[in-house]
């Protein structure tokens, strides 16, 4: 599995899992949830979601820093302000939290767990790797911002 770290987008894994999210509810019915308040919920989620990956974004354009996930040794500085007060990786918090919205939007209980494969897949793929690069990169700085923000929430 290591040589695949950083190699793919977090993009397509929202997208395959998507995908598979969609097709588990559609191959059983029978986990449909009966959410009155669902799609407001999955609104505010996906909302939520994308807010949180343009703050990633902008935080990273502002520093003048890359934002290319599989280039992370090309950082030329640790981005400590703004959402990255409150999360060490909101675009994948944001990610997530499009994927939950997905799950609600759809209805579907065994969808809606799928969603939380991404949390495990992407600190195996690419926020561990992440990590080991910018701890290299920027040694005690980077320590101590992981010891003061938490790596999703």
């Amino acid at each position: 599995m290591r040589s695949l770290e950083l190699k793919i987008l977090p993009v397509f894994y929202v997208l395959t899992l998507g995908g598979l999210m969609a097709g588990t509810a559609w191959f059983t019915p029978g986990f449909k949830l009966a959410l009155h308040a669902g799609r407001v919920i999955a609104a505010g989620l996906v909302s939520t979601g994308i807010i949180v990956v343009i703050l990633g974004g902008i935080s990273f354009r502002r520093a003048g820093t890359t934002i290319n996930p599989r280039q992370p040794s090309s950082t030329s500085r640790l981005v400590m302000t703004g959402i990255y007060r409150v999360t060490r990786n909101p675009m994948y918090l944001g990610m997530l939290l499009l994927l939950l919205g997905w799950g609600l939007i759809l209805s579907h209980a065994l969808a809606f767990l799928l969603a939380t494969a991404f949390v495990p897949i992407m600190n195996r793929m690419q926020i561990g790797p992440e990590e080991r690069i910018l701890t290299d990169r920027f040694g005690s700085e980077f320590v101590d911002y992981q010891t003061a923000v938490r790596r999703w929430l």
